[in-house]
């Protein structure tokens, strides 16, 4: 990443605690957003709460972020979801969402899903109602349209911030990755990149 590494603290360790319970290695972003784990806690637990009651599938969600960060051009967020994505559908599946081509994998709802999720990230201001009705007409209802394009929007300043100030993949999460998956993630910083730094 492009800032040093935060000094060490309680709330760091803490941060990096929990990615090696979970993961077994610090993440390259939980180093960066080391800089401030109060906001890094207000950041998750606000994108919790938002997902807490939400009826959008694991499935649906992990289509949402994937159309939005392949669409931002996130390699890291990519590979991250992209393999969410393959445990909850499968590897070809995530790697066409990835690569914005081939939806015909999905459902009419992932789809419509997948559609609203680029246009948002690309140019929010370019949605009109006929988008949102192609939402409606899909089955989503308008809370789950709100909490779509709420996620998105979480998902983009996410990605804005491990993407400006250089965090790159790590290489656990991108052998973790399907070959499909890792394949379609052509765009962003690389891993290759980031064992050079």
């Amino acid at each position: 990443m492009f800032l040093q590494v935060p000094p060490d603290d309680p709330a760091t360790a803490a941060l990096y605690r929990c990615d090696l319970e979970s993961d077994g290695y610090v993440m390259n972003l939980t180093r960066l957003w080391a800089w401030r784990p109060d906001v890094c806690d207000a950041f998750v637990g606000a994108r919790q709460k938002l997902l807490a009651s939400s009826s959008l599938s694991v499935r649906e969600r992990a289509v949402i972020v994937c159309a939005s960060v392949a669409t931002l051009g996130d390699s890291y967020c990519s590979l991250a979801w992209g393999k969410r994505l393959a445990d909850a559908a499968d590897a070809e599946t995530a790697a066409a969402v990835l690569r914005a081509s081939g939806d015909g994998m999905l459902n009419a709802r992932e789809k419509a899903l997948a559609e609203w999720s680029r246009k948002v990230v690309r140019s929010p201001n370019a949605t009109t109602p006929a988008d949102v009705e192609g939402l409606r007409a899909a089955g989503l209802s308008e809370r789950e349209i709100f909490e779509a394009t709420a996620l998105v929007a979480f998902r983009v300043a996410f990605s804005t911030v491990n993407d400006a100030l250089g965090a790159r993949p790590d290489r656990q999460l991108a052998e973790a990755a399907p070959a499909a998956v890792r394949a379609a993630v052509s765009f962003g910083r690389s891993v290759d990149e980031a064992q050079a730094a």
